[in-house]
């Protein structure tokens, strides 16, 4: 199953609703989908510079930037990333999925909130800490106010612990780091956020976590090779964009990505901007939302199994791998586990083995309720396997896009709170507007 790449795509559990015969119906749709993204004639064209990860960074960069993270690693105890959005959660969900000390790397301008911004100074009282700051413009709010509220951190040798990622030419970033002498790098112009993890914006954090960057770099590589064939019953990253455009127009409109690792907590939070932003728009999309199993099956279970049938599941599962924990006999059965506990064959007594035993359980179950669903199987949880997963997402996220007739790659939903906030702020070049208006209306006591 895994002979050309660590990941494969099962489906058995989507029929009726899905077949092989229905995606293979789409072949079509899917060659056109490619040949406008590989040609340069989707919409968003201009942003496609993440489709080949080989040619993101050249060896000079790539090399700088391990040298960066080595030397950061060596004069400070802990990083903290400045950064919202596409800015930071690809580097975090690598970091927290793969990192032996997630920790060390800390995160600021992820939002507004004085209490946590607050918390976090005092967390790192009395840590040598080094700062890597992302923004394209360098003037969105959040990470603007948290780069005020933290630089005074390494004020004391900034030139050596501040870090900016930035556009190459403009914005107020990029002056700030060519006026201080910050050792920068470049928010590649042809990336979105959501599609930049494999860039220095993504890079840079998760080399410092010790996390091998060449290797996340050679999966997503690989996958990327893999996705040049156009046949989608040969390609599991079509075959997902196909199976999602297919129950979507069944009427399901929530797709629940669940994983039974917490590792991948900041996988799926990652992967929901990414299709959130990229289909949700003109009216059209799936809305993306996530769970953890088993814990969420105590809370959400209830609902994805008799709740209204208008979402599918995509699981994320993995095969092997990771430390390996047996259940405990003991004399006193009155928990009644002794009956795994004494498994003849001692894979089956492990933690894995009956996690993977939650998975196949729960996926029957919804399936049988009426929840179509399908799994994304990872040979093992490293670098190699997660980079190519990242690039099965991006590619299956622009071409499920492009056969929908979107631009997966611009977010004009996203400027209009900004507005509002500039307007609401008083921002200089900006109608002023109240906080409340006169309209507001409250339900009391």
């Amino acid at each position: 199953m895994f002979e050309k790449l660590p990941l494969a795509l099962r489906t058995d559990y989507l029929q009726p609703n899905v077949t092989d015969e229905l995606v293979a119906a789409r072949a079509p749709h899917v060659e056109l989908a490619d040949s406008l993204l590989r040609s340069g004639k989707c919409r968003g064209a201009a942003f496609t510079g993440w489709l080949y990860p080989d040619k993101i960074l050249d060896d000079s960069e790539l090399s700088r930037i391990l040298d960066t993270a080595e030397r950061l690693r060596r004069e400070s105890d802990v990083l903290l990333l400045i950064g919202i959005g596409g800015s930071y959660l690809g580097a975090r969900a690598v970091i927290e999925a793969l990192a032996e000390d997630p920790e060390r790397v800390v995160y600021a301008g992820t939002n507004i909130s004085a209490a946590y911004h607050a918390r976090l100074r005092s967390k790192l009282k009395g840590k040598r800490v080094a700062i890597n700051v992302v923004s394209k413009s360098g003037t969105t709010i959040e990470p603007a106010i948290a780069l005020r509220l933290m630089k005074d951190l390494v004020s004391d040798n900034a030139k050596r612990l501040m870090v900016v990622t930035a556009d190459a030419k403009k914005g107020a970033l990029r002056r700030l780091a060519d006026e201080e002498g910050y050792e920068s790098f470049v928010v590649p112009s042809d990336i979105g956020g959501r599609y930049s993890v494999l860039s220095a914006v993504g890079l840079l954090p998760i080399a410092y976590s010790g996390v091998n960057i060449e290797k996340l770099r050679a999966g997503a590589n690989q996958c990327a090779l893999l996705c040049q064939a156009k046949d989608p019953l040969s390609n599991p990253a079509y075959y997902y964009a196909v199976a999602r455009n297919v129950l979507y127009e069944q009427g399901m409109t929530i797709e629940l990505l669940a994983s039974f690792e917490p590792h991948l907590y900041y996988v799926a939070e990652w992967w929901k901007q990414l299709f959130g932003e990229s289909q949700g728009k003109e009216g059209q999309g799936i809305f993306p939302t996530s769970a953890l199993y088993t814990t969420d099956l105590h809370s959400l279970g209830q609902y994805v199994q008799e709740g209204r049938r208008d979402l599918f599941e995509t699981f994320v599962e993995i095969r092997g791998g990771g430390p390996v924990l047996e259940v405990p006999y003991q004399e006193q059965d009155g928990d009644q586990l002794n009956f795994i506990a004494t498994k003849e064959h001692a894979d089956e007594r492990t933690l894995n083995y009956v996690n993977r035993v939650a998975y196949e359980a729960t996926a029957l179950a919804h399936r049988h309720g009426g929840i179509p669903n399908m799994t994304i199987v990872l040979q093992q949880l490293d670098a190699y396997s997660l980079g190519a997963l990242l690039y099965f997402f991006e590619i299956a996220c622009a071409i499920g896009g492009i056969m929908l007739g979107l631009n997966p790659f611009d977010q004009p939903g996203v400027e209009a709170y900004k507005r509002n906030m500039s307007e609401i702020l008083g921002r200089p070049g900006y109608s002023h507007r109240p906080l409340e208006s006169k309209k507001v209306r409250y339900v009391t006591f």
